[in-house]
């Protein structure tokens, strides 16, 4: 991907950072080290950054990854664990809280332009889905999480963009994933190119973007929102909650996360992805 040059950020980020360039302001997810993984503690810079760029910086923003990828999603390390007395109430405001940030997305006053390369996979997905326009490298792999701890959160928030067959195509494998080819076919991303030219093309279309006044832009995206919303998306995407917070209760997904916790991420990762052997037993009953 085509180097961007540093600026000075508006504040002192941990997990990311703010760069302005001319016309757009960038959100970078910046711990490379770690995938980009979701933390707490990037969700939280990550909503300060976006309410702090409402009333400051370029007119359009943009948001991507440092390092290989966009993100590997939400940080399993907390969001994975083995929990003795699950709080169905804490896990399920937990869950909207993370719904909500994205959907600032949504809300926010100006454009914002997602610029996808290397892996956008689960949590980082959603946070995709409610920009306004999405580049994506070709190569970049777009999936589900690796290992099935949930369910209702991901993939319902793909389904007015890629219909309700291909959602369910992705939801229903451990790890499933599109390329960026393909993501533009299916309707998730506006555009797929070449990785080198990623950042080039999203800051060409900032540019033009910033020709329209930003109170007409303003309108103009909330016209589209207010359609969208008819259809029922804010809805549905705030109910992903409510079915994700079940599902963790369930003795399936309590299986799972011991099996994590015995084999270790990786393992489990790896064992997923094993070729699947025709046999008597359900797959998931092996592990």
């Amino acid at each position: 991907m085509t180097a961007v040059a540093e600026t000075k950020p508006d504040a002192q980020f941990e997990n990311l950072r703010i760069e302005h360039r001319g016309p757009i302001s960038w959100i970078v997810l910046n711990r490379p080290d770690k995938a980009n993984s979701l933390s707490n503690e990037l969700l939280d810079e990550f909503s300060a950054a976006l309410a702090a760029l409402a009333t400051s910086g370029g007119p359009v923003i943009g948001i991507r990854g440092a390092g290989k990828g966009f993100s590997a999603g939400y940080d399993i390390g907390q969001v994975g664990k083995v929990v003795a007395d699950p709080d169905p109430v804490a896990d399920r405001e937990r869950l909207a809280r993370n719904v909500n940030r994205f959907l600032a997305i949504w809300d926010h006053p100006k454009p914002v332009i997602a610029a996808v390369h290397g892996y956008c996979i689960a949590g980082a997905t959603q946070m995709c889905v409610f920009t306004d326009v999405t580049f994506v490298a070709r190569t970049a792999k777009i999936g589900e999480p690796a290992i099935p701890l949930g369910g209702g959160y991901i993939a319902p928030l793909w389904a007015p963009l890629v219909g309700p067959k291909r959602a369910k195509e992705l939801a229903f494998v451990p790890g499933n994933s599109i390329d960026g080819t393909t993501a533009v076919e299916w309707g998730w991303a506006n555009h797929a190119v070449d990785e080198q030219d990623l950042i080039g093309e999203v800051e060409a279309l900032a540019a033009r973007m910033a020709r329209t006044p930003s109170d007409i832009l303003r309108i103009k995206k909330l016209s589209i929102n207010k359609t969208m919303e008819a259809m029922g998306v804010r809805t549905a995407a705030q109910g992903g909650a409510e079915m994700d917070a079940l599902l963790h209760l369930s003795p399936s997904v309590a299986e799972v996360r011991r099996f994590v916790a015995e084999v270790g991420l990786k393992g489990a990762i790896a064992a997923y992805r094993e070729p699947v052997e025709l046999t008597d037993q359900p797959v998931a009953e092996k592990y």
